[in-house]
């Protein structure tokens, strides 16, 4: 999949919809909770779209920092970098952080 379909609005169409990875031979379903765009600084390079995607997971099975195969029913597969930021009540929160030139 080409980063002109990985965009904040892209995302934001699929706001509270899952998306699928493989894990153990299952597959792990994580909400897309949050899209949070960034402005670029006075000092900051120009021409960049910059956003993070908040993702939603149970709390039995905790991600590694990795890059995973993602597989949604509307955007296809495609690989991110995730982050696990946070334990919230029964559930853990990923990050994935995009930074590309528009």
């Amino acid at each position: 999949m080409e980063n002109t379909t990985l965009t904040e609005e892209n995302f934001s169409k699929h706001l509270h919809t899952n998306f699928y990875i493989p894990v153990n031979g299952q597959r792990l379903a994580l909400e897309l909770a949050e899209v949070k765009s960034y402005l670029s600084g006075p000092a900051e390079q120009k021409g960049l779209e910059r956003f993070s995607i908040y993702f939603d997971g149970p709390a039995e099975e905790i991600l590694p920092q990795q890059t995973y195969s993602v597989d949604h029913e509307q955007l296809g597969t495609f690989q991110i970098f995730l982050v696990p930021i946070a334990q919230l009540e029964k559930r853990i929160r990923y990050e994935a952080v995009f930074n590309y030139y528009k």
